[in-house]
């Protein structure tokens, strides 16, 4: 008799008791080869323990989720993604798959979907949590001409952005991106020019809204 081996499982979340509860949910199913707190561990485990599926937040610290799926597309293509989040927006739902997700489920909802989500997306197909499929239906069939977003902005002025909403002073972002001052200066400044926003204190707000800082508790 052939046994089968458990799928390998990295999970990502700022919060220890979220890790702790998912943990439970599918380690009878799964082999959970380890546990990140930020995106940029997230991206370095990921590479070197080439897990069979990620389970990841949008919104975690020194790099969102969104933006770690977009570099673990390409240095682990087979390993496939799942973001487990309290986002409900559609544009955050597009977001993740844009950046390469294989499946969205919410938090809440993870005690009776998670499984199901596992399995799914391990098959090869694709799974959205039931609760906003209308939600994300209806986005598609408006007008999309909204403010320019984080999609707008290149990987450097996300990651700059990110850190801002953090609270990071420029030194400390140059020293995190091996950059000089003047570099972050200036890229600080175009993100104020291109997001039309006047002040530090609009763009840690602006960070907020578009799920690249964690407001949970």
């Amino acid at each position: 008799m052939t046994l089968v081996s458990k799928p390998r499982v990295l999970m990502a979340d700022d919060h220890s008791i979220v890790l702790t509860g998912v943990r439970k949910l599918i380690e009878d199913r799964c082999e959970v080869v380890g546990t990140v707190d930020n995106g940029r561990t997230l991206v370095e485990t990921a590479e070197r323990l080439r897990p069979d599926l990620i389970l990841l937040d949008i919104s975690m610290p020194l790099m969102n989720g969104l933006d770690a799926a977009r570099q673990i597309k390409n240095t682990c293509p087979e390993t496939k993604l799942i973001f487990l989040t309290m986002h409900t927006s559609p544009r955050f739902v597009t977001g993740a798959f844009k950046a390469g997700g294989h499946g969205y489920v919410l938090k809440h909802s993870a005690s009776d979907e998670l499984v199901q989500a596992i399995e799914t997306v391990l098959s090869g197909h694709t799974y959205l949590t039931s609760a906003i499929v209308q939600p994300v239906l209806d986005s598609f069939q408006q007008s999309d001409q909204q403010k320019k977003g984080v999609e707008d902005l290149t990987p450097r002025q996300r990651e700059v952005l990110q850190l801002i909403g953090e609270g990071k002073g420029l030194k400390d972002i140059a020293g995190l991106l091996n950059l000089s001052v003047k570099t972050v200066e200036f890229h600080k400044t175009c993100l104020m020019e291109q997001l039309d926003l006047h002040s530090k204190a609009a763009l840690i707000r602006f960070a907020i809204a578009e799920g690249l800082v964690s407001v949970e508790s």
